[in-house]
């Protein structure tokens, strides 16, 4: 009648639990010895009333018997229906007996079933983050400065450990798809031109021309003799030298005249004239074929260039030594500022109502989105776990968990049999 269960761990038991499962073992056991105990004692009261009855003892003794009968009948009874629960009865397959066994597979989809039903739709999720005040509660946690740097140190942890998963190879292929490719699809005249035309009508070049026409200016004032020496080269090799040295320096006052010009008056035609170049410099990077070609080859030869290849080259190596060192570095300024945010953001998450809501709302749209297209998903992971159980193995992590309640049915069978039986014989008494 009473099968002991194995003392082994087996593979499914997680890890450091043999001890916990152990205890509830050796409870198992003592209880299961307190309900056989009730049943050998009716067992024992009922052979020794039936004899004493048979030897002439009073009346009462007819009582008890009835009474003991009653309970071992009980006791037998409810023994019979825990123990088909987990395995066939004295290991006889009578039909409907070890029940959890064969009915694993259609357990499992049942309570999958009932878990999707009462747990995973969207009225009791939506219901129980709206009374959770999930936001509320996360604000005041992170607005603790001492949760704020624990979860920005856990966030460095992950970024180091992304860093280092990525190889160079692989993000620098990704950088070059993703940006080098696509600055190479699009054309540059358009909106390097729509810059540009902001640029001039708002007047800004007007500062880069100033210091074009100073630097101009300083440079002629700054090389008299290299403007005399061009003049010089240049004059008919029968011209005297001081014909040449007084044209030189016509030449040069000339020059440098027109850069003070050009360098005092706002208005001076050149600059006017430069104005207006530019103006339609950025409207033909628009809309001329030809200027836009020519923005389109320059582009070309910038992105192919030596130097900008190697830019590209490097930039993943310079960025990933950067985040390393940033999310190593507890006082580095990306830390500082991601630890300021969060706390900032706990604060908020407690004052401002319409933040909070909104989050509140986020939060119950993804999770009502989760419900509606993979409850069927995550229900899934409980059906095809306990599929994948050991019929015996299931039945007994089942009974280790329930089985020492399960005594109890076994002792209340057995007393409320034996009163059952007392009732029935009195009135039987009282009747006849």
């Amino acid at each position: 009648m009473e099968q002991l269960i194995p003392a082994k761990a087996t593979p499914a038991d997680p890890p450091g639990g043999a001890a916990g499962e152990a205890e509830k073992r050796r409870g198992l056991r003592k209880m299961k010895r307190v309900a056989l105990s009730f049943l050998l004692g009716a067992t024992v009261i009922f052979l020794l009333t039936s004899w004493a009855e048979a030897a002439g003892w009073p009346a009462w003794v007819g009582y008890v018997r009835a009474a003991a009968e009653a309970g071992m009948v009980g006791a037998l009874a409810d023994w019979f229906a825990v123990t088909a629960l987990f395995r066939h009865p004295l290991r006889l397959k009578i039909p409907h007996t070890a029940i959890i066994p064969n009915k694993k597979d259609a357990l499992g989809s049942s309570l999958g079933d009932f878990v999707s039903t009462n747990f995973l739709s969207e009225e009791v999720i939506r219901d129980k983050l709206r009374r959770v005040e999930l936001s509320k509660r996360l604000g005041a946690w992170l607005a603790q400065p001492e949760n704020a740097e624990r979860v920005t140190a856990e966030l460095a942890t992950a970024v180091r450990g992304a860093v280092k998963v990525l190889r160079d190879e692989d993000v620098q292929a990704v950088m070059e798809q993703a940006v080098v490719k696509r600055v190479m699809a699009k054309p540059w005249g358009p909106p390097i031109g729509q810059i540009l035309a902001g640029v001039f009508a708002d007047g800004a070049h007007h500062k880069l021309v100033d210091l074009m026409c100073d630097r101009a200016y300083e440079w002629v004032r700054d090389n008299h003799t290299s403007m005399l020496r061009v003049v010089s080269d240049r004059a008919p090799s029968w011209s005297p030298k001081f014909v040449d040295e007084m044209l030189a320096d016509k030449v040069y006052g000339e020059v440098l005249s027109f850069a003070w010009a050009v360098k005092t008056d706002v208005n001076h035609p050149m600059r006017l004239t430069l104005d207006k170049f530019l103006g339609e410099f950025a409207q033909d990077l628009q809309t001329d074929p030809d200027t836009m070609a020519r923005a389109e080859q320059v582009k070309s030869q910038v992105l192919e260039h030596q130097e900008v290849q190697k830019l590209i080259g490097t930039a993943w190596s310079s960025t990933k030594e950067m985040l390393l060192n940033a999310a190593e570095d507890p006082s580095s300024e990306l830390r500082r500022r991601v630890r300021e945010g969060l706390r900032s953001l706990g604060e908020r998450l407690v004052t401002d109502d319409q933040l909070r809501s909104k989050v509140d709302d986020w939060v119950e749209g993804a999770a009502a989105y989760l419900v509606r297209n993979y409850a069927k998903e995550i229900t899934t992971i409980i059906t095809d776990t306990v599929e994948r159980w050991d019929a015996e193995e299931t039945s007994r992590k089942i009974e280790l968990q329930v089985g020492r309640d399960l005594q109890f049915i076994r002792i209340n069978g057995t007393v409320v049999g034996a009163l059952a039986g007392l009732v029935i014989y009195t009135v039987a008494q009282l009747i006849f």
